[in-house]
């Protein structure tokens, strides 16, 4: 607990809160810039307010799901950490699976302000940091040429044969969605051979609750998904991910005091 109250320090509050100060300012700057530029290429202001009050009605809704990751990760590593971490370029999936699978790889087997020294706390920060830099790196280098191809997608390029070449330009998407169910497929298979691997029932009632949460969230996802396509409603996408958190971690609460 002492390393904690550390975590949650002034002076941690202040070096991250300027961080994010300084992160919001370039937001307001750019987006004043943006309306700008709308007036100078003649876009009806009418329109424009009426796409910013959109988008921040629906930026409200993903940030829930942002808010209940600060919460789950200030348990073990601090309010100010992970609330910069998730503030500025992190992302929920990313940053509790990295924290997670650091804790482990640091030997006090999870996270938990319990068992949270400094050297675990440097680690798990190092690796949360270390792995979703490059974004910003490779930006410098080919971001230029990256962002006119996404404002005009080239076409195939035609090989001497006649054959048109492969075109990779949904290529990013597909790839982070492969990685994304990978991730969750080897979580899931963690348990599963906990099960099967033959540790008798000791093990089925440790590994079974979060099997059941993981059904009972892709079942709400489900549901999001099945009335968005139903009722065409924009807003279900962006509160999909926030409330099936949410429900899951809600039936985790039930079923582990009904387990217990």
């Amino acid at each position: 607990m002492e390393l904690l109250s550390k975590l949650n320090s002034p002076v941690l509050y202040l070096i991250c809160g300027a961080i994010v100060l300084f992160v919001a300012v370039i937001c307001v700057v750019f987006a004043v810039r943006a309306y700008r530029m709308g007036e100078a290429m003649g876009i009806d202001r009418g329109k424009m307010k009426r796409v910013i009050t959109a988008s921040a009605t629906f930026a409200v809704l993903p940030s829930i799901g942002i808010l209940l990751g600060v919460i789950a990760l200030s348990g073990s590593l601090g309010t100010p950490w992970p609330w910069l971490r998730l503030s500025v370029i992190g992302a929920l999936h990313y940053e509790t699976q990295v924290a997670e699978a650091a804790s482990e790889a640091a030997g006090i087997g999870g996270l938990s302000a319990a068992n949270m020294t400094p050297e675990a706390f440097a680690t798990i920060a190092l690796l949360m940091s270390f792995c979703i830099i490059w974004g910003m790196v490779l930006m410098i280098f080919n971001g230029k040429a990256y962002t006119k191809r996404l404002q005009a997608p080239a076409a195939p390029k035609e090989k001497k044969n006649g054959k048109k070449g492969l075109d990779l330009s949904g290529f990013g998407d597909i790839a982070m969605t492969a990685m994304f169910i990978g991730l969750v497929s080897a979580y899931i298979a963690s348990y599963i051979g906990t099960i099967v691997s033959g540790a008798g029932k000791f093990a089925f009632a440790g590994t079974w609750l979060p099997l059941a949460v993981a059904v009972i969230a892709a079942a709400a996802m489900y549901v999001f998904l099945k009335i968005k396509e139903k009722t065409g409603a924009e807003w279900v996408d962006s509160f999909s991910v926030a409330g099936s958190m949410l429900i899951a971690m809600a039936a985790a609460i039930l079923l582990g005091r009904i387990a217990g």
